[in-house]
């Protein structure tokens, strides 16, 4: 039996695979030309950040020496002695109390920024919601401040608040207020532009305005992936806080500075270790309750 096509039918299927083999081989030049572009992109940015081979074998080996400096002088017979025993963990630790202590201040910082400045982010995310926003004016002006509040990196805003408040937690805290404003209001109006329009629908042909749509529309659907927003954040700001401190913005920061500009290497092995320690406690909590939070949104569902 004859399968073959007619003329033109057999005509259109040549253009057609004359067209695709056209469209790859143009996709093809497209994508090696990006390509070209990034590698050249790439290149310029390292020769202007002077980050040369050379320059990378020469800065690894002081690393590990410097690493090879911190850790501790510990004895196995007499690790479990007193403070006043070199060699002993109490010796490593022999500051123990204070750290906690500046430890505890940090999450604190990291604890009050992350609240504010989620509140905050919560009270604007729905006028820098496209499908939300009162008027174009308002959605721009929203979309704005939150953007100049993530975009200024925190420590230039502790910087500023030391130079204003003076030296201690209230520049770290404000800081963090700013920088968490910016990234979960932007997290927090990109959540809403992508809830369900129906049940919104449903409350403005009911005769609600638009605070009856937020309320009772976008809020239920939204509110478990906020809190997961809010711990993810509060987990960096703790994090954050641990450096804003280097600006004499309080909290562990300013004791690990301290420690680093006079050489104390193995107070400094030991305030990372409780850093490290602390930070890990935290997530571990915070991841727990986001997946909690997330399961219960997705039953709820």
């Amino acid at each position: 039996m004859d399968t073959a096509l007619p003329g033109p039918a057999s005509a259109a299927v040549l253009r057609g695979e004359s067209d695709f083999q056209a469209a790859r081989r143009h996709r093809r030049r497209a994508s090696l030309l990006w390509l070209v572009i990034l590698a050249l992109c790439l290149l310029l940015a390292a020769r202007l950040s002077e980050m040369t081979p050379q320059a990378l074998a020469d800065g690894v080996p002081r690393i590990g020496e410097y690493f090879w400096r911190i850790l501790p002088t510990l004895r196995w017979e007499v690790l479990f002695a007193n403070w006043e025993t070199d060699g002993s963990l109490a010796a490593w630790f022999y500051r123990l109390d204070k750290w906690a202590w500046l430890i505890f201040e940090t999450s604190q910082m990291a604890l009050l920024g992350t609240f504010f400045g989620t509140l905050i982010a919560f009270c604007l995310c729905f006028a820098a919601a496209r499908n939300l926003a009162p008027t174009p004016w308002v959605f721009h002006l929203a979309r704005r401040f939150l953007e100049f509040c993530r975009t200024v990196p925190e420590i230039v805003f502790a910087l500023i608040f030391v130079w204003a408040f003076g030296i201690g937690p209230l520049a770290g805290i404000l800081a963090i207020i700013i920088h968490t404003a910016g990234a979960n209001g932007k997290l927090f109006a990109e959540v809403v532009e992508n809830a369900e329009t129906s049940a919104m629908e449903g409350v403005r042909a009911a005769g609600g305005n638009w605070f009856h749509r937020v309320r009772f529309g976008v809020l239920p659907q939204v509110a478990p992936n906020f809190l997961s927003y809010a711990l993810l954040r509060f987990e960096i700001n703790v994090r954050g806080a641990s450096v804003l401190g280097f600006v004499g913005a309080g909290g562990i920061g300013e004791e690990l500075y301290h420690v680093i500009s006079f050489n104390y290497y193995e107070e400094i092995s030991a305030i990372v270790v409780l850093i490290i320690l602390s930070v890990a406690m935290i997530d571990l909590v915070s991841e727990r309750l986001r997946h909690g939070l997330m399961a219960g949104g997705a039953a709820r569902g």
